[in-house]
Order: C-alpha cells, then sequence, then structure tokens
C-alpha cells in the first residue's frame, strides 16, 4: 500500500470526507484505512487542524481522503463554503466516539448541520461511524449500554432525511486476538 501525504488531490482518485468532532478518532481511521497498525502510529498522533488530505492506494484503486479537524474554530469554516468540498465526494463518513457520551449531543448538533447542507447531494455515499467501539468497551464504560446506543443510533436516524441512504458501523482501531499455527 503506497502512501502520499499531502495537500494536493491525485486526479481520477475516490474522494471521501471524514468528519466528526475533535478527538473522535478520524485520523486514526484514516491510519487504519491506510494499512498502518503499529500501535506506535496511533500514539504520536496530533489534532488535525483544519484539513488534511491523504492521497494512498489499495486494492487497485486510489483514494483522497479528507480528515477534517473537529474542533470548532475549524467546524465553523468548514460550513462557510461547504459545498466546494462536496464537490466531486464519492463517499462521506461521520465519525461519533461512542466512549464521548457527554458530547453525544454536540456530535449530534454537527451532524444536524453537515445534514443540512447535503440536501441537494444524495448521491454521496453516506456512512455514520460509531467509533471507539472497542472489545472491552462493556469493562471501562458500563454506562454505555444497548439501550444508549441505541437511543443515539435513533436519534441520527431523526435528523436524516429520507432521501439520504446511509449506514451504520460499529468501529474500532483494535481488532481481537488472533492466533496462527506456525509449522
Amino acid at each position: 500500500m503506497a502512501s502520499n501525504d499531502n495537500k494536493s488531490v491525485k486526479r481520477g482518485a475516490k474522494k471521501l470526507l471524514i468528519l466528526g468532532l475533535d478527538k473522535a478518532g478520524k485520523t486514526s481511521i484514516v491510519l487504519s484505512l491506510k494499512g498502518k497498525t503499529s500501535l506506535l502510529s496511533f500514539y504520536k498522533l496530533n489534532p488535525t487542524r483544519g484539513e488534511q488530505i491523504h492521497n494512498f492506494q489499495t486494492l487497485n484503486s486510489e483514494f483522497n481522503i479528507w480528515d477534517f479537524g473537529g474542533q470548532e474554530r475549524y467546524r465553523k469554516d468548514y460550513f462557510k463554503d461547504f459545498k466546494k468540498y462536496l464537490l466531486g465526494t464519492s463517499k462521506l463518513i461521520f465519525v461519533i466516539d461512542i466512549q464521548d457520551k457527554d458530547r453525544y449531543d454536540l456530535a449530534l448538533d454537527y451532524f444536524q448541520k453537515i445534514m443540512n447542507l447535503l440536501t441537494d447531494n444524495t448521491d454521496i455515499d453516506f456512512s455514520i461511524f460509531l467509533h471507539k467501539f472497542d472489545p472491552d468497551l462493556r469493562e471501562t464504560h458500563p454506562e454505555i449500554t444497548n439501550s444508549v446506543v441505541d437511543g443515539l443510533i435513533q436519534q441520527i436516524k431523526d435528523i436524516i432525511p429520507s432521501n439520504i441512504f446511509y449506514n451504520f458501523f460499529k468501529t474500532t482501531i483494535y481488532t481481537v486476538f488472533d492466533k496462527a499455527i506456525i509449522d
């Protein structure tokens, strides 16, 4: 998997936008998509400032992933001319940190603002990642019950206009224990 991170856009590549609040794990998801699985890669991450474009190739396809910093000052700037970001976009991923229960309302507000701007762009593939759905979630965050998750999902569904097709995914950068027989 080759990687070429810079602010330029490769023509002909599939354009993906990844948005969500700060600390939701968007950049970690980008690293995972690029095949970076070393925990040290995630440990050294700094907050994304503004938008950062990641160009890479995998499975015989080229991708431009636009990783949008989630701090409030940047979120406000994106809305000034959000339609320019949507031009040529194939997929939009909205990330919610499932472990950050105290900021669900803020994430839903941001999500609502994005939905308000997407009504004319129903051909964009749209996914919602409930991120940090880690294998030990129930032990580390017992307050995140099935009913809490179901309630969050319903709130999100209530925001999405009926003309927009979407998918939900529970995501994590961690994988469960794996073993293989060594000859």
